[in-house]
């Protein structure tokens, strides 16, 4: 009898340790979960602009963000400002009427982007010229809302401009995740049915640097910054959407074309099918490498060409650093040597279609026709020229959409050469 108690009060206490442990697990499973992030030594103030007062927790990420002061060129870029256009006269027949015939520099580092777009010889009037330029932008769209921003003259925000792109434009201040400050990319990605706030770490290290590096326009009287994306990001859907609005960013001088101005359009470029994308590589892995100081590994923020630290940027998957150098030098000097080819055929159809348009009686039709081929023919030659990569970032569709400007200028010096009366 006494054993058969012990047995009883035994199992008692297990069934009641089990419950007790199913609470807790129960208990454990409801509880809010714990967000990770670092531990401050200062709180900073959300949106802060001044990349130096997060410094103070992160000294080294800060260290390599100033390095973006550096001014240096690789082969086909860096960040040594030049002129473009003394470089390739050409330039100045193809954005004949355009303000970039009258400037049209290398661009430099982040950490000059006010500094460069208050002087340039350009002009902006809009203040959205201001968008992604600055780390004070996302709180002042916060203050004002994108569209009030968007409307205000550039001179009139241009004294609030005091810090350039940093922290604040791509990380919250209180835990360090990646975000999106910028409405643009928000109402675009939402345009295509997406929502970035569901996107992973490592997509985040692609979205981030897709809030500016991009092609977009300034939409209506208010200018407000829209990406061309509606219809999908590859050339020929931008340029659908574009049609579709009977949108034009200037006339052409000689020409009298219609024409469309490309930006820096590394997003859609990088993304419509090229190797690495399709291998899960974000933008950050290559020009944001890990870097290992002792026992500590951090991100650097220097954002320069992967060719400036290829041991990290490019060790970290391939092996044969030296063979992958060599790789990205023949690709972009294949790409450029055909882009040379295809300004000179732009220049040629830009040519034919001037001697056409002041002949007495000429063709309205073969004119027009000519114009657009012109139109069709140039978009896809800066759509490669602006994009800041000489064309590794995707070397197929670069060359594929080069073929396709050379022969549509081509085709446009032919129509106009067989409707110019002898």
């Amino acid at each position: 009898m006494k054993q058969n108690r012990i047995i009883w009060i035994l199992s008692g206490v297990i069934v009641a340790l089990a419950l007790a442990l199913a609470g807790v697990f129960v208990f454990l499973s409801n509880q809010p979960p714990v967000k990770r992030g670092p531990q401050l030594i200062t709180p900073i103030t959300p949106l802060e602009p001044d990349p130096a007062k997060w410094a103070i927790n992160f000294p080294r990420q800060y260290d390599t963000w100033l390095k973006t002061k550096e001014q240096s060129p690789t082969t086909w870029g860096g960040s040594q400002p030049y002129s473009k256009l003394e470089r390739d006269p050409r330039l100045k027949t193809l954005f004949a009427g355009y303000s970039f015939a009258k400037e049209y520099n290398e661009d430099r580092g982040h950490y000059w982007a006010v500094e460069d777009v208050s002087k340039t010889a350009r002009a902006p009037t809009a203040g959205t010229c201001w968008t992604c330029k600055s780390a004070v932008v996302p709180g002042l769209m916060k203050e004002m809302g994108p569209e009030n921003f968007y409307a205000t003259p550039f001179k009139e925000l241009a004294p609030r401009m005091t810090h350039p792109i940093a922290c604040a434009d791509c990380h919250k201040a209180e835990t360090m995740e990646l975000t999106i400050t910028r409405p643009a990319l928000q109402e675009a990605l939402k345009a295509q049915g997406k929502d970035w706030t569901t996107a992973t770490r490592q997509e985040m290290r692609t979205l981030v640097c897709s809030q500016c590096h991009v092609e977009y326009y300034f939409k209506g009287t208010g200018n407000y910054l829209t990406f061309p994306w509606e219809k999908g990001i590859r050339i020929e859907q931008i340029e659908t959407y574009y049609d579709s609005y009977g949108f034009k960013d200037w006339a052409h001088a000689q020409s009298g074309a219609p024409m469309l101005k490309m930006q820096h359009p590394e997003t859609e470029f990088y993304t419509a099918g090229s190797t690495h994308y399709a291998a899960g590589v974000a933008c950050a892995d290559c020009h944001m490498p890990y870097i290992r100081d002792g026992a500590t590994k951090y991100t650097s923020h220097w954002l320069a060409s992967p060719l400036k630290y290829p041991d990290q940027a490019c060790g970290a998957c391939h092996r044969d650093v030296e063979y992958v150098k060599k790789r990205v030098t023949d690709i972009q000097l294949q790409t450029m040597t055909t882009m040379t080819r295809t300004e000179e055929s732009l220049v040629a159809a830009i040519s034919a279609i001037q001697t056409l348009s002041n002949t007495v009686g000429a063709d309205s039709q073969a004119l027009e026709q000519a114009r657009l081929l012109h139109r069709r023919a140039q978009m896809r030659w800066d759509f490669i020229a602006a994009e800041n990569s000489a064309g590794f970032h995707n070397p197929e569709e670069a060359l594929r959409i080069l073929a396709e400007a050379i022969d549509y200028a081509r085709q446009a010096e032919l129509i106009a050469r067989q409707a110019i009366k002898p």
